[in-house]
C-alpha cells in the first residue's frame, strides 16, 4: 500500500517485517523499516496487543487480510516520529471495515488522531468492497468520541463488554455523509 499523507501526517502502511520488529522488541530495525524515530514509551504492551490481536503466525499466513489498512501516523514536520496508529480489524469480508486508533501520549490533544483516522476512513470508504466503516468505544471516553464524530460517524447501536460494560458503536457509510443516529454531544 502507497502511504496516505495529510496536511501535517504521512500515514506509513504496516508491513510484516514491521510488525516481527515491533512484537520482538527490536526498536532500532523498527524505526529503520518505518524511517522514523518511535516514542520512548510506544508502543506500549497495551497498545501491542490491541493491535495485533492475531498471532504473528497468522499475520505471516495473510497479512493482506491481517494488516489490512493499517497504517502508523509518522509526523511531518521536524524530524521524523511515530505519533500513532490507524488499525483496521483485518480484512472486511462483509464490507464492514472496523477501525481503531491511537496516539501516544505527548501528541494526544493536538488532532492527530481525527486527522489520521479521518484520512484512513476516507480511503477506506474508497475501496469498491467497502461499504461502511464502524468504531467502537466506551460512552465515557470523550476524546474518542470527539475524534469518531469529527470522522462523520453517528451513532448506531450499543453493545455489551463481558466486563468493562456498555460499548457505543458508530458507523459511516460510503456515498452518505453520515449513518443516520443521534449525535453524542
Amino acid at each position: 500500500m502507497r502511504p496516505l499523507f495529510t496536511e501535517r501526517l504521512e500515514l506509513v502502511a504496516l508491513t510484516v517485517p514491521m510488525v516481527e520488529a515491533v512484537l520482538s522488541g527490536d526498536r532500532a530495525r523498527a524505526e529503520d523499516l518505518v524511517g522514523a524515530e518511535f516514542p520512548v514509551s510506544w508502543p506500549g504492551e497495551q497498545l501491542i496487543a490491541r493491535a495485533f490481536p492475531y498471532s504473528l503466525d497468522a499475520i505471516r499466513a495473510d497479512p493482506y487480510k491481517r494488516l489490512w489498512g493499517d497504517r502508523l501516523l509518522v509526523s511531518r514536520a521536524g524530524s521524523r516520529r511515530v505519533i500513532g496508529s490507524v488499525i483496521f480489524h483485518g480484512y472486511p469480508d462483509d464490507g464492514v471495515a472496523e477501525v481503531g486508533y491511537g496516539v501516544e501520549e505527548s501528541s494526544q490533544s493536538l488532532g492527530y488522531a481525527t486527522e489520521g483516522t479521518r484520512a484512513c476512513v476516507g480511503w477506506a470508504l474508497g475501496q469498491p468492497h467497502v461499504r461502511t466503516v464502524t468504531a467502537t468505544t466506551f460512552p465515557w471516553h470523550r476524546a474518542s468520541l470527539r475524534v469518531i464524530e469529527k470522522c462523520g460517524m453517528r451513532k448506531i447501536d450499543t453493545r455489551e463488554h463481558e466486563t468493562l460494560g456498555e460499548l457505543w458503536v458508530f458507523g459511516r457509510t460510503r456515498g452518505h455523509d453520515v449513518i443516520e443516529g443521534p449525535r453524542v454531544y
